[in-house]
């Protein structure tokens, strides 16, 4: 009997999903075919099926992902670390396939590779229709990263590994050594409260955060923050000042404004990260006498390299006791609850919402 997943399928902005029926794949050299476990919906998922970004017609969203190998090509296949991968295993894997041998893949940016194949983003065609985390089941390329999952946490804390936590892995490399700096982290919904942890785990003196949101503020301080800001409500510079002024800034909230404002916080040799701007808003205002005299640095970071993931789940291994990472999925629907789960998603009231194959 062929063996059939379940799909649901993004057609256009703010329109149901389509369930659709789909034959198990045949796999090709280096491919292998993932249960999916849980995953979750991801602040970018919202702006795809809302309509404030770009997404392909007929494709299945979703990339924050977490899965059981259920068939492979060989049984020779190998997780980041040179594991022998296995059928029943737990993994996570890159939110993308790339092209090693690229010219951008050769420069250190496997992200930016040429034909990248990024899960849940793409177009349904007849080789790969399972590319996404809103399904049954996980079709994964050839040039995936792969990682074997630790056993002490649950799925709750491992779904949002790929996106999230890896995301701000690559932030905080870009940004440099922390030890005994002092961090703001501009924007505390799942991405910010992230950036307060990971920066206190590694070593920053003080980590500071800002919102508009009184609430979420509050909340990064069972994340590592030490003190809280409420943007537009005060001056930061009296109160950091005291304490060196800030080395480091990083933006998740990818409004211009605050990109603007978080730039002038900066103290002398400062770096600013931004993570946030990932959807279409008007140009920087930015005098490039001031980034001079300051010796200031602004980096930008799309997605991120595999290191960077083995970097975030090396870090959730050992931290996720000491922060409620769980917490942030308040609630969980079934796959063919989809539709109301965007719908609670896009209302705000939690970090992220949990999807039951």
């Amino acid at each position: 009997m062929e063996k059939v997943a379940i799909a649901k399928v993004f057609i256009e902005p703010e329109s149901p999903f389509i369930t659709r029926s789909v034959a198990f794949p045949s796999l090709a050299e280096g491919e292998l075919l993932v249960k999916i476990d849980f995953s979750t919906i991801c602040t970018s998922d919202l702006h795809s099926f809302f309509g404030r970004r770009h997404a392909c017609s007929h494709s299945v969203l979703g990339h924050e992902i977490i899965g059981i190998i259920e068939k492979m090509y060989t049984e020779d296949m190998y997780d980041y670390y040179g594991n022998q991968l296995n059928i029943g295993d737990s993994i996570t894997w890159t939110i993308y396939a790339h092209d090693p041998d690229s010219i951008n893949a050769k420069k250190g940016y496997p992200q930016k590779s040429e034909a990248l194949y990024k899960y849940g983003h793409e177009q349904m065609n007849d080789t790969y229709q399972l590319n996404g985390g809103f399904a049954s089941h996980c079709h994964l390329r050839k040039n995936t990263t792969l990682f074997k999952l630790p056993k002490n946490l649950s799925n709750l804390e491992a779904a949002p590994l790929n996106c999230t936590h890896a995301t701000i892995a690559g932030a905080l490399r870009l940004a440099g050594d922390l030890n005994n700096k002092n961090i703001l982290v501009n924007g505390v919904g799942m991405l910010g409260l992230s950036a307060c942890a990971m920066a206190k785990e590694e070593g920053a003196k003080n980590v500071w955060s800002q919102d508009i949101d009184s609430k979420k503020a509050t909340n990064s301080l069972k994340f590592g923050a030490k003190k809280t800001f409420i943007y537009g409500e005060g001056e930061i510079s009296p109160a950091v000042d005291a304490e060196g002024g800030i080395d480091v800034i990083i933006e998740t909230s990818g409004n211009p404004e605050a990109i603007e404002y978080c730039l002038k916080l900066l103290g002398i040799g400062g770096t600013l990260v931004l993570v946030g701007s990932v959807f279409s808003q008007r140009d920087l205002t930015i005098n490039g006498e001031y980034l001079v005299r300051n010796l200031l640095t602004i980096k930008g970071l799309h997605n991120y390299i595999p290191e960077d993931l083995a970097t975030a789940i090396n870090f959730m291994e050992k931290a996720h006791l000491k922060y409620p990472f769980e917490s942030l999925v308040g609630k969980t629907f079934s796959l063919q609850e989809l539709d109301e789960a965007f719908a609670t998603a896009q209302n705000g009231g939690y970090y992220r919402i949990g999807i039951l194959p």
